[in-house]
């Protein structure tokens, strides 16, 4: 598994998956939207933690930058 993701990459997921999580723990959603986001919110944190998307993979984009 090559990295391809960059910092800002991870920060911007980490940031939208506190927001889910804010939004959850408010109850402000709930039901299926809840599930549904709940999956994205685990989603975002494993692909930050490890810096790899499995969906930028196939498609050879890496938000890394370029190693002299």
């Amino acid at each position: 598994m090559k990295k391809n993701m960059g910092s800002a990459d991870r920060l911007i997921r980490i940031l939208l998956s506190l927001a889910i999580g804010m939004l959850y723990l408010t109850d402000q959603i709930s039901g299926t939207t809840a599930i549904i986001l709940g999956v994205v919110f685990a989603i975002f944190v494993a692909t930050s933690m490890v810096s790899f998307c499995p969906l930028y993979w196939p498609f050879k984009i890496s938000t890394r930058k370029k190693q002299s």
